[in-house]
């Protein structure tokens, strides 16, 4: 799910969802890693990257004139 034209096709409320998320997954393994040892080290990235392209997609669509 974390292409960004899957992303894309979703509407605003379902995108500050999969956000939210991945911003708790990811203070998860932060905290996992910082008390064990993290068995996939990779998620930390995935999850970063998911933020940012939903955080990047909110951004544009708030840019964007409505109407034009």
């Amino acid at each position: 799910m974390s292409k960004a034209s899957e992303l894309r096709d979703m509407s605003d409320e379902q995108l500050r969802l999969t956000w939210k998320e991945a911003a708790e997954n990811l203070f998860r393994l932060r905290l996992q890693a910082q008390t064990e040892r993290l068995d996939a080290p990779s998620e930390l990235r995935k999850h970063r990257r998911l933020i940012a392209r939903c955080q990047t997609i909110l951004n544009e669509r708030a840019a964007q004139p409505v109407g034009n």
